[in-house]
């Protein structure tokens, strides 16, 4: 009998002292309540506990949590929206109990505040206020958070507004305006770049004629220079200068004919053949010459006083 009384009483005594001992996790605390009323808050390692006569009221965690809600609410200019906020909070160390004692639900007070807020800001604002001003809504939340849950131990780390939902038929319209609005820029783009290309193209064409032009002008020239030489190299072995031309004119005159002859591909053209056609043709090209060296000449100093007046 005495050897069960005292495997009884070991029993008891190692169940009551198992249930004396109890463990608080990291980043919680524990509130103890002796006989119904508060008693202390134990933190985080290992904890002891009056048997029977204390007892564990609740465990609340010291970490950031995170509450989102969802308001919907509508906008100045009467279009429906769902905004999306993101509550980040924790209970204050020193104010556990107030946490604990104070308020039994704490989503819902927070939630609370949240609609209140949000659906006090955002009927001022138009839709696109709503998007760009967002941040503005979030420190709104923030601030009235803060005054009214400091009293009961939680404090707001942050709040942000993670999502703006118009109605559907809102968002379409939103949609195709800013594809309107797109391709409205794309074709200004396009036209510039258009006309771009066509100013430049025109600009290029003008400096080649220009230039096609003082190159003509010039292989004229160069070609009068070589005949006035032909005519002096003339005149030293005692040939005038009508005679030299009329000479000149003649050889060139047959110089071409044979070219042409040489070529087989060339198509038929009709020249004057004979001799005493080349004063016509001296005539002519010497007030060819003439015109060309003119034309030159005025393009050059047309050149110059441009060049002058960009520099």
């Amino acid at each position: 009998m005495e050897l069960i009384f005292n495997l009884i009483v070991g029993f008891i005594s190692f169940v009551l002292l198992a249930s004396a001992i109890f463990i608080v996790k990291q980043q919680t605390a524990a509130i103890i309540e002796r006989f119904g009323r508060f008693q202390s808050i134990r933190q985080s390692g290992l904890q002891l506990r009056i048997p029977v006569v204390d007892r564990i009221a609740g465990r609340l965690s010291l970490k950031i949590q995170q509450l989102d809600v969802i308001v919907e609410t509508k906008t100045k200019d009467d279009v429906f929206v769902k905004l999306k906020v993101s509550v980040q909070y924790m209970v204050i160390k020193d104010k556990v109990y107030d946490a604990f004692y104070k308020l039994d639900y704490p989503h819902d007070q927070i939630t609370s505040y949240v609609f209140d807020v949000v659906r006090a800001e955002v009927p001022k604002m138009r839709l696109d206020d709503v998007f760009e001003r967002k941040d503005d809504i979030a420190i709104a939340v923030k601030s009235e958070l803060n005054d009214a849950m400091v009293n009961y131990g939680y404090d707001i780390i942050k709040t942000l507004v993670t999502d703006i939902d118009p109605d559907l038929q809102v968002k379409e319209a939103m949609n195709r305006i800013n594809a309107s609005e797109r391709e409205k820029i794309a074709a200004q783009y396009e036209g510039d770049a258009a006309r771009i290309l066509i100013v430049e193209k025109a600009k290029a064409e003008a400096e080649s004629k220009r230039l096609q032009g003082q190159g003509i002008a010039d292989q004229r020239r160069e070609i009068a220079r070589g005949l006035e030489e032909s005519v002096e190299v003339l005149n030293k072995v005692g040939i005038n200068s009508q005679e030299a031309s009329a000479l000149i004119v003649v050889t060139q005159h047959y110089d071409t004919l044979q070219s042409i002859g040489e070529e087989t591909n060339t198509n038929l053209i009709l020249l004057p053949n004979s001799p005493q056609a080349g004063s016509e043709m001296l005539n002519n090209m010497v007030a060819s010459f003439t015109a060309s060296n003119q034309i030159g000449e005025a393009m050059k100093a047309s050149q110059k006083k441009k060049d002058a007046g960009e520099a």
